[in-house]
Order: C-alpha cells, then structure tokens, then sequence
C-alpha cells in the first residue's frame, strides 16, 4: 500500500495530480485546495496517499496534508458520501473550515461543494459530530495524539466563535469567515483575544 508520495510535480489537472517519484509518474486525485498547495510542474512535492483497490482498478488518492487525508476518511463513512463528493468538499473547505462547519452545524457551507446538496451536507453534520479526532480540532492546531481515535472534536474556544460572528455579521459567509479565523488562531500558540482574531482574520 501506498502511504506518501514524495517526488516532484509532472502535470496537473482539474481535479488530479502526476508526481514524478525517481522516474516513474503516479497519478492521484486530489483537492483544488491540495493542488493549490503542491503548486505546478517542476515543484517539489509531498502527498500523503489513500489508496484503493478495486477488483477492476487501483487509484491513489493524495492529499497535501495528513488533516485531509483524515478527513476524506470520515466523509468517506458517511452514508452515500463517495470519494467525488468528498473531494469537491474539500476543495472548497480546508480541514480546518470542515472542522467549524461541523463544530458549527453549517451544513450550508458544507452543500455549496459541487453535486453536494442540503441533505448530504445535514448527514455529514448529522454523523460526524461526535467522530472528530482531537487532531482535527477547529483552531487547526493538529496534534498525532488524538489522531484515528474517534475522540470528539473539542468545542472551539469563545473567541473564536466570537471572532466568527463578527465576521459574518461583516458579510463574509460562515465557511469563509471559519476559515480565516482558524488560519489566524493556528498563527499563535499563545491564547488571541476576539479582537486579534478579527484583525488577523480579515488579513486572511
């Protein structure tokens, strides 16, 4: 099996990736937000792989963060989520914003990922609420202990809810505004204030 992919970029695609390892090219799917991070051709770059095999076909998954991959997992154990419709979530919601939406139940945000509709976006709030590993937490400051253990994700702090508000009352949509807040929160290790969050959230 597969785990990562460590080579340099070959060609890219709407919605996959060749990454050239010694020579031999391998072909993943991935998310805009992974292929956005790998960058073009000639670029070094690191996917961290889910592989399937099928009796008709073997496909690689990549992914450019661990966070990810762990996320199509648990979109992928959501009744009728496939791996299309888990990709184009996360092509639209990084795992952190993923992670808000749900802590948040935004399921709007969640259903504006193409061929995902009102009703995917309640399921997927509706069945992974409770199955968030610690290391996907909201702030997006992952850590390997709470990885794949199934422990729910912990409520995110009140100033980043706050922060949250304040932005979309702004008029920044809720997955937009999660987004920015978790990337300003993950900037410092020290505890931010609403306020600081704000600040550095509309920078994002």
């Amino acid at each position: 099996m597969i785990g990562k992919l460590k080579g340099v970029v070959d060609e890219t695609g709407l919605d996959w990736a060749l990454i050239d390892v010694g020579g031999v090219c391998y072909h993943a799917s991935c998310s805009a937000n992974t292929l956005r991070q790998i960058g073009g051709p000639g670029d070094a770059a690191v996917l961290f792989i889910e592989t399937y095999v099928r009796e008709d076909q073997l496909r690689l998954f990549g992914f450019a963060t661990e966070a990810e991959r762990e996320w199509f997992r648990l979109l992928l154990s959501v009744q009728r989520v496939g791996a299309k419709a888990a990709l184009a979530i996360l092509s639209v919601l990084d795992a952190a914003a993923l992670a808000s939406a749900i802590a948040f139940k935004d399921a709007k945000a969640i259903a504006t990922a193409q061929g995902v509709g009102p009703k995917v976006g309640e399921r997927i709030v509706s069945e992974l609420k409770d199955k968030v590993p610690a290391s996907l937490a909201v702030a997006g400051k992952a850590t390997d202990a709470g990885a794949g253990t199934g422990t729910a994700a912990p409520a995110p702090h009140r100033a980043e809810a706050d922060a949250i508000s304040a932005l979309v009352n702004l008029g920044y949509a809720q997955a937009q505004a999660a987004q920015a807040v978790s990337r300003a929160a993950a900037k410092s290790d020290d505890e931010q204030t609403a306020e600081q969050l704000i600040r550095v959230g509309l920078k994002e």
